[in-house]
C-alpha cells in the first residue's frame, strides 16, 4: 500500500501488530452511531494509564500529604491527555504510521535508535510500576509473596495472545471490564469516606503552592508522568490501526472524529477514577492526619479502621489486582509496538511478549528483593516521574509531524492545535528544568 503523502523517506514498512492491522470492518454505509461504535474501544486502552499502581502512589501520596490541593494537576494532566492523544490518532490516521514507525522514518538512523532506547525505558518504567502494583494486589488479596507475584505476572502475556488470537476486541472487552470492576469498587470506597465536597472543589483550582513546594511539585511531576505517559501515545497511534476505515479524505477525516470522540470520552471518564484515588486518600488519611502514607500496603491496611467497614480495603486489593492487569496488557503491547516501529524487529508474538515483559520483571524482583515490601511505594513514584522526564522526547516528535502538511496531507493539524501542543511541552519541559533544579540545589 503506497502512501497519499510525500513527507517520508520511504512507503510504509510492514505494520505492528500485523496480526491484528485492520482487523475491524468500518462500513462506509454506517450510521455515525454505528461508526462509533466501530471506534470505540482504543480511548479505553488508553485511559488505563490513568489507574496504573503507578498513578496510585503518586495520587495516594498526594492526597495524604496535600489534601485535595493536586486534583488541579490531575485536571491539567487530563487536559493534556486528550490533546496529546487525539495528535497520536490524528498521526495514525492520516500518514498511516505509528509514532515509533514516524521516527524510525523520519530521522537518521543514529537519531531514531536514541528514541527508541528512551521509549524503551518509559515502558519499563511503565511496566516496573504495573508489575510491582499486581504483585501488591496479588498479595493483599491472597498472600502470595511479593516475589512469586511478580514472576506471576508473565502469565498475562499468555492471556494477551489467547484474546488477540479469538479477536482484538476481546482484548478491549477484557480491559473495559475491569475498568468497570475498578469505577464499582472506588464508589463504594468515596462513599464511605465520605469526602468534603467543598474542599474536592476547591481542589479542581491553580493554587500557586504547586510551584513553590519542591515535594508538591515533586508529586505533581509523579502523577502528569502518571497520566500522560509516554507508551501510551505510541500505543495509540498503533491500535487505531486495528480498525479498517477507508483510506481516502473523507474516510479518514470521519475515522479521526471517531477516534478523537472515543478517546475525550474515556479519559473524561478515567479522569473520575485520578481523582477518586486522590479523594480517597484526602479523606481517609490527611483528613485524620496521617499525612506520610505513601505505601499502598499502607493504606490498605489502614482503610478498614478509618472507615470502619472490612469491605474497604478488600475493594481496594480488588481494584489495585484489576488496574495492575489491565495495566500489564496495555504497556506489553506498547512494547510491542516501540520494537517493531523502530527496529523493525518481527518475532514471534509471545517470545516478542515475553522478551517486553521480562525487561520490567528483572528490575521489578531486584528492588523488592534489596529494598523489600516497605520501599515499593517510592519506587513506584520515582518510575512515575522518570516517565514525566521521558514525555518530552515523545512529544516533541509527534507535534512536529503532525505539524507538517507534507507528511500529514488533508489531515495536517490545524494551527492553533499546534500551538496549544507546544504550550503543552513548554510546561511539561518547564517542570522538569524546575525540579532538577530543586533537586541540584535543594
Amino acid at each position: 500500500m503506497q502512501d497519499n503523502t510525500q513527507g517520508w523517506r520511504q512507503d510504509r514498512s510492514a505494520p505492528s501488530m500485523a496480526e491484528v492491522f485492520r482487523s475491524i470492518k468500518v462500513s462506509a454505509k454506517a450510521t455515525p452511531f454505528r461508526r462509533f461504535l466501530a471506534f470505540f474501544g482504543p480511548g479505553y486502552l488508553v485511559a488505563v494509564g490513568y489507574m496504573d499502581p503507578g498513578n496510585w502512589a503518586t495520587s495516594l501520596a498526594g492526597g495524604a500529604q496535600f489534601g485535595y490541593t493536586l486534583l488541579f494537576v490531575a485536571l491539567l494532566s487530563n487536559f493534556m491527555a486528550i490533546l496529546l492523544q487525539a495528535l497520536a490518532a490524528r498521526l495514525a490516521i492520516g500518514s498511516g504510521r505509528d509514532l515509533a514507525q514516524a521516527c524510525r522514518d523520519a530521522y537518521p538512523r543514529w537519531v531514531s535508535n536514541i528514541l527508541w532506547v528512551l521509549a524503551e525505558i518509559g515502558i519499563i518504567a511503565t511496566d516496573l510500576a504495573e508489575v510491582i502494583g499486581t504483585a501488591i494486589g496479588l498479595n493483599l488479596l491472597f498472600n502470595i509473596p511479593l516475589e512469586i507475584g511478580i514472576v506471576l505476572t508473565a502469565i498475562d502475556v499468555f492471556l494477551i495472545l489467547w484474546l488477540q488470537n479469538r479477536n482484538f476486541r476481546w482484548i478491549e472487552a477484557f480491559v473495559i471490564a475491569l475498568l468497570g470492576i475498578i469505577t464499582i469498587s472506588f464508589g463504594i470506597q468515596i462513599a464511605m469516606a465520605n469526602p468534603d465536597w467543598g474542599g474536592v472543589i476547591r481542589g479542581f483550582a491553580p493554587d500557586r503552592q504547586i510551584l513553590l513546594n519542591p515535594q508538591m511539585l515533586y508529586l505533581s511531576l509523579g502523577i502528569i508522568g502518571a497520566t500522560v505517559m509516554p507508551h501510551n501515545l505510541y500505543l495509540h497511534s498503533g491500535i487505531i490501526q486495528t480498525r479498517a476505515y477507508g483510506l481516502d479524505d473523507k474516510s479518514k477525516r470521519q475515522a479521526l472524529t471517531m477516534a478523537e470522540l472515543d478517546s475525550a470520552i474515556a479519559l473524561v471518564f478515567a479522569l473520575s477514577i485520578n481523582a477518586a484515588i486522590l479523594i480517597l486518600a484526602a479523606a481517609a488519611f490527611h483528613r485524620n492526619g496521617l499525612t506520610s502514607v505513601a505505601e499502598i500496603q499502607d493504606a490498605y491496611r489502614l482503610l478498614q479502621p478509618l472507615l470502619g467497614a472490612a469491605l474497604a480495603p478488600i475493594l481496594f486489593a480488588i481494584a489495585l489486582l484489576a488496574s495492575g492487569l489491565n495495566s500489564t496488557v496495555t504497556a506489553t503491547m506498547a512494547g510491542q509496538i516501540v520494537m517493531e516501529g523502530f527496529i523493525n524487529i518481527r518475532l514471534k508474538p509471545w517470545l516478542r511478549r515475553l522478551i517486553t515483559r521480562g525487561l520490567a520483571i528483572v528490575p521489578a524482583a531486584g528492588a523488592i528483593l534489596i529494598w523489600g515490601a516497605s520501599g515499593s511505594g517510592k519506587l513506584l513514584i520515582f518510575s512515575q516521574v522518570i516517565l514525566s522526564f521521558q514525555l518530552p522526547f515523545a512529544i516533541v516528535p509527534l507535534i512536529r509531524f503532525t505539524a507538517s502538511r507534507e507528511k500529514m496531507g488533508a489531515l495536517v493539524a490545524p494551527r492553533w492545535l499546534t500551538w496549544l501542543a507546544w504550550v503543552v511541552a513548554i510546561i511539561i519541559i518547564a517542570l522538569n528544568a524546575k525540579l532538577l533544579f530543586d533537586l541540584a540545589f535543594a
